[in-house]
């Protein structure tokens, strides 16, 4: 019996800057996870991981991760998205600074 399909985003690392980042409905690569794409399709999760990985020149890793509908957006399911999405945990850095900045600011 095949596994039922769990809703996905298409993720990836961005080429020169190496950050986490998530393909949208507007075929735009984003930093923020809740902008992403949620797809509830097997076939169409299929399609939308060819067309990240033909992106070569932007992004490299392009895989589907799992995730749910959220109330601002997709969420992460696992533990490994979650960290790709806040990210590293000893200090911020990067989005977390960003973050930071913002309400400083």
């Amino acid at each position: 019996m095949s596994r039922r399909f769990t809703p996905k985003v298409v993720t990836a690392n961005a080429l020169l800057e190496g950050d986490v980042v998530y393909l949208t409905p507007d075929d735009r690569w984003s930093r923020e996870l809740h902008e992403a794409e949620l797809i509830e399709d097997e076939a169409h999760a299929a399609i939308r991981l060819l067309d990240a990985a033909a992106q070569s020149g932007l992004v490299v890793g392009a895989y589907l991760a799992d995730a749910k509908a959220g109330s601002t957006g997709p969420e992460p399911i696992h533990f490994r998205e979650v960290f790709r999405a806040t990210g590293p945990s000893n200090y911020p850095h990067g989005k977390q600074a960003e973050r930071d900045l913002d309400r400083v600011g």
